[in-house]
This record gives C-alpha cells, structure tokens and sequence, in this order.
C-alpha cells in the first residue's frame, strides 16, 4: 500500500503535532549524525519545540560549531560587501572617465582643435560660448581694476590725512614756542624799564624769613 503525500500544514491536532514532532525530530537527529560520518562534517543542529523546550546535537560540541559559524558569517559578509565595493567603484571609474574624456575633448575644441568634425551648427554653438566667455573675462579684468582703483584711493586719503596731521603737530609746537620766547622777552623788558628807585625800595623791604628769625631769637 502506497502512503499519501501528507500535505504540508500546521497539525491543529495537538496530539497529533506531539507524535510528528517525535518521529520527524529524532530522523533529522538520526539523517544529522549519517551526514556527520559518512561525509567527515561538522554539524550542528538546534530544535525548540512549540513548547519551548531545546533539543540539540552536535557532532563535535556545540559551542564549536557556533562559534565556527559566527566567524564564517562575518567573513561571507566582508566578502559580500567588499564585491559590492568593487563592483560600484568600476562603474565610477568607467563614468569618471567617460566624463574626463568629454571635458578633454570640449577643451580641444575651445582651443581651435578637431573642428574638422563640426557641423556648422557646432561651430555656431562654439563660438557663441567663446563670445560669451570673453565677455566674462573682460567683465572681471575692469571689476578687477575697479577694485584695485579703489583701494589706491583708499592708501592716498590715509597718506594726505597722516601728512596733514603732522604738519598741524609741527606748525602747533613752533607756535606755543614762540609764545614762550615772546612772554620771557617782554619780562626781561619790564625789569629793564623799572625805574631804579622803585627797584631799590624792593631790595630795601625786609624779608618775611628773616622777620620770622627775629622773633624767634627774641622770645
């Protein structure tokens, strides 16, 4: 008697789920351990039940096998990532030099070179962008001069200004000077006018020190 084919489903039955859980887990231990002897392989295979119950079997230690695993993992995806790396900077390098190659080939042209290729339209094109880019020259080089006009200005009104301050400094001390000279000659003239007796009366006043020394030796 042939056996149906068992459709693959979740068993609602769960006496049923019991019995299949048994006889399936202990073949996939029992298929687990052929595998491991006949083929020389290290196997590692971890079961929970609906119940959360842990079933295991390792052919050499568990811990073994996961750890064999974890470094594998972590290499398959450096290798992944490192082909995916390789992969998008080819396609950089291949538009980079897609686009070097168009840039070189626009420079030639501006520069008067293999115009030969040119359509009329292309050369119209090119000289339209040659007019415009030596209006943009001649636009920055008088911007440039503006510039350079304005700051020369800017150095000569500093100049003028520092050179007038230092003259009204000099023509300033020269003036106070003066004055001085003018106040001490007009003194000296004064004395000389005195006549000479008032000049004796001044020298016949007594002096105030030698009155104070007087009274001193008095009392």
């Amino acid at each position: 008697m042939v056996k149906g084919k068992i459709a693959i489903r979740k068993i609602n039955c769960s006496k049923s789920r019991q019995v299949t859980f048994f006889k399936r887990r202990t073949g996939l231990i029992k298929k687990a351990k052929e595998l491991s002897i006949l083929c020389d392989a290290e196997i590692g295979v971890i079961i929970f039940s609906c119940t959360g119950k842990l079933y295991d079997y390792a052919s050499t230690s568990m811990d073994s096998v996961i750890e064999r695993y974890n470094k594998m993992k972590q290499v398959n995806q450096q290798q992944s990532i490192t082909a995916t790396e390789i992969q998008f900077f080819k396609k950089e390098a291949e538009s980079l030099m897609q686009q070097l190659s168009s840039v070189q080939e626009c420079n030639r042209r501006l520069r008067g070179e293999e115009l030969s290729k040119l359509s009329l339209e292309d050369l119209k094109n090119l000289e339209n962008v040659l007019e415009l880019g030596l209006k943009n020259v001649r636009s920055r080089k008088v911007d440039d001069v503006e510039q350079e006009n304005v700051e020369l200005r800017k150095k000569l009104r500093v100049g003028s200004r520092d050179h007038r301050e230092s003259k009204g400094e000099f023509s300033a001390e020269s003036s106070s000077s003066k004055d001085t000279s003018k106040i001490g000659a007009q003194a000296i003239q004064f004395k000389d006018d005195m006549p000479e007796r008032i000049l004796l009366q001044l020298s016949l006043q007594p002096k105030p020190y030698l009155l104070d020394a007087q009274e001193s030796a008095s009392g």
